[in-house]
């Protein structure tokens, strides 16, 4: 089977698409045929081996080497193999720790969610990382309250515009000029045009700021947050040394010197993944949330999927095609 595989860290130019050997699965494992992948700054990051700090966390990148020889976290697809929930044929998509972008891929099965009924592979395999994202950092809202999304034409930002507009709030959105039209066809209400207003200054006032884009420090963003608000910290600019990790440690930091909460949305250490795939996928069915895709590739451009996506002006997802539709 074909992979794209990392050797070493750096540019997506480093990626090599290599015939390897098609995996087995083990127990509690099915054999999935991937239809449909996408590329997230998660991906990229591993790609690169940045933030440089990540690489002596325990659980993060290797010091010098990559751990993992093939990246990608969205998976949809086609189960091959038989297991005790799925069925060859069944389609399925989930969130993985890595190795998605390759032909086949064994998974657990409690990875495993049913894909919406409604959904491509394409559309589906848009979801797993941003949408599991957007629901973590929602967890909580009610309908009536007031919630601030900041960077909100991105993967987790137009998930989470919708989610919170299915969710009964009242969403606003800060995003540049050019995404506003489509932000507010999602459900946005205000939308601010991060090159010419400073949200922080707006008057306005929110009971939760999602930070996506991590334009502002968490104080600034207090200025608009109500008393008991939630100021929830999703990532930040890039950087080789600490960021986006410096900005989202110093968010947390400072939650015991604000009187509002500041937490941190993490789709990677959701308890149960498959069960949020699940409530995603009866949204997605009953018409609240779609999944919006930039741009589509096929396998074979994947690392130019890859650097599309780190130049950070994808509206939506972008997502990549592996083989036809069985």
């Amino acid at each position: 089977m074909k992979a794209l595989v990392q050797h070493v860290y750096g540019a997506a130019s480093s990626l090599v698409l290599e015939d390897v050997p098609e995996p087995v699965p083990g127990e509690g494992e099915v054999l999935v045929r991937v239809r449909a992948t996408s590329v997230n700054p998660y991906d990229w990051h591993f790609m690169r081996g940045e933030p440089y700090v990540a690489r002596l966390m325990t659980g993060g990148f290797g010091l010098r080497r990559p751990p993992v020889g093939v990246l990608g976290c969205d998976l949809a697809g086609r189960v091959e193999t038989a297991g005790t929930r799925f069925a060859p044929g069944d389609d399925v998509y989930a969130l993985l720790p890595r190795g998605a972008h390759a032909e086949y891929v064994c998974v657990r099965e409690d990875l495993l969610a049913p894909m919406p009924a409604n959904l491509t592979h394409e559309q589906a395999a848009a979801m797993p990382m941003a949408a599991v994202t957007a629901l973590v950092a929602l967890r909580g809202v009610e309908a009536g309250q007031r919630v601030l999304v900041n960077g909100a034409s991105g993967g987790v930002g137009t998930f989470a515009v919708q989610l919170a507009k299915a969710l009964g709030a009242q969403v606003d959105a800060v995003c540049g000029a050019a995404n506003a039209e489509m932000v507010r066809s999602l459900g946005a209400g205000h939308v601010f045009d991060y090159r010419a207003e400073d949200f922080t200054r707006s008057g306005r006032g929110y009971d939760v700021v999602l930070d996506i884009a991590g334009s502002r420090s968490v104080f600034a963003c207090r200025r608009v947050l109500a008393r008991d608000g939630t100021f929830v910290a999703v990532g930040g600019p890039a950087g080789r040394w600490v960021q986006p990790a410096g900005h989202v440690f110093s968010a947390l930091a400072s939650g015991p010197l604000a009187r509002r909460r500041v937490v941190l949305a993490d789709a990677v250490a959701c308890a149960d993944k498959a069960a949020a795939l699940g409530e995603l996928a009866g949204m997605v069915e009953r018409g609240a949330v779609t999944p919006v895709i930039d741009r589509s590739y096929p396998f074979d451009d994947l690392r130019e999927a890859f650097a599309y996506q780190e130049a950070g002006h994808a509206r939506g997802k972008v997502v990549v095609t592996i083989g036809a539709p069985a």
